[in-house]
């Protein structure tokens, strides 16, 4: 029986601990909350931060692990990839994650290698001459920290006056203190999903994204299949896979937002060497496309044989219990409203709980699925759900 060391204990690494369980794997797993959620479920844990790649290291030599991945969060990118770099295990590799996990250089080396269709990119830390900078930029530009995970610290800056500003947030909500400057496009924002297996990229999907009005550009749902023509759809793919290749991503999984204009102007604006949030990689993708992607992408990382067989495949879409600040007086009766719908809600909300104004991923209270034959009415029973929930909890 092979043990698996999954990266992070949260609600959303919790589907991939279940899963690897289900699939006879022994999972482990590590996490600095001591009341992780995945914790109950795994046969082993230990309480260590995700991003201390030392402790992390002794800990999965300890237990002699086979394999290592991280899902659903940037801050365990590097210590996935560097224990599996010391263990000589399976994953990507440690040079790869550390460019990735820099906004920055991932978008210079796209730049370089005509990856995409984006002009005009430029990193700020502490040492730069905001004053200098500021007057050469073609606005509107976006800001955003160089690292970090969801949309915290990002924002549009129309004029020279607001870009100090915007460049102190970014600084502040990154790791490492500093921030990327990109052309602000005005597109529609998409989702790409893709495992990386022997080298070789395999792209599930590109999905339909909604998100949050400026300044804060927060994820409000997914949607598979999309609404692109064929052609902006191949070729979205082929940025992907370009985008993988000049980055020298091996192994493992990747995913990435992009902007896609009405002309078909493809611009990838984020990448994560891991799966998908919002529970893309536990539900979006095995429903949208038919491929189980979590049972994909575990085998992969200990050197199962992995199977991309597509069964079953639905129309899906999925919204965030996302709401205005307030508290939670009345509960739905959250089985009802899965039998009435045939929907699926995995939510964390108690009765009484104080709901903040959906800003960022961390402010959402949970995900409603939906699954249909086609996809507008996958989209129109989430949001009849999503309004449901809505009036009933702040009644």
């Amino acid at each position: 029986m092979k043990k698996l060391l999954v990266i992070g204990a949260g609600f959303l690494q919790t589907f991939v601990i279940k899963k690897a369980k289900e699939m006879g794997y022994t999972v482990i797993t590590v996490d600095a909350n001591p009341n992780a959620e995945g914790f109950a479920y795994a046969d082993k844990y230990a309480i260590i931060n995700i991003v201390d790649e030392q402790a992390c290291l002794e800990y999965a030599k300890a237990e002699q692990i086979d394999g290592v991945l991280t899902a659903a969060t940037d801050y365990g990118v590097l210590t996935a990839s560097y224990i599996a770099q010391e263990m000589n295990l399976l994953g990507l590799k440690y040079s790869v994650a550390k460019m990735i996990k820099n906004k920055y250089q991932t978008r210079k080396c796209l730049f370089e290698n005509n990856v995409d269709d984006t002009e005009q990119a430029y990193e700020v830390s502490e040492n730069t001459n905001i004053t200098e900078l500021q007057a050469k930029l073609r606005y509107p530009v976006m800001v955003k920290p160089c690292d970090g995970s969801g949309s915290r610290g990002a924002s549009r800056v129309d004029s020279a006056d607001e870009f100090k500003i915007a460049c102190e947030l970014a600084m502040k909500a990154s790791i490492t203190g500093r921030a990327t400057v990109e052309t602000f496009i005005v597109g529609r924002e998409y989702g790409a999903e893709t495992l990386v297996i022997d080298g070789v990229p395999h792209v599930f999907a590109i999905m339909q994204k909604w998100m949050t009005e400026p300044p804060y550009y927060a994820e409000l749902g997914h949607a598979i299949p999309n609404d692109l023509c064929a052609e902006t759809e191949q070729k979205a793919r082929r940025c992907v896979e370009n985008a993988i290749k000049a980055l020298g991503v091996n192994c493992g999984s990747v995913n990435m937002d992009m902007l896609i204009t009405p002309q078909g102007n493809v611009h990838i604006i984020d990448i994560g060497a891991r799966m998908g949030g919002n529970l893309i990689g536990s539900h979006i993708i095995k429903a949208g496309t038919g491929i189980d992607y979590m049972a994909a992408m575990i085998c992969n990382a200990v050197g199962d044989p992995v199977d991309l067989t597509s069964k079953d495949k639905k129309a899906v879409a999925t919204r965030l219990l996302a709401f205005n600040d307030g508290v939670i007086t009345t509960m739905p009766d959250i089985k009802e409203l899965e039998r009435e719908y045939g929907v699926v809600i995995e939510h964390h909300m108690k009765l009484g709980d104080t709901v903040n104004e959906y800003h960022t991923n961390l402010d959402g209270c949970g995900y409603i699925v939906a699954i249909d034959n086609g996809v507008n009415g996958a989209i129109d029973k989430a949001e009849e759900v999503l309004c449901k929930i809505r009036n009933t909890i702040f009644e």
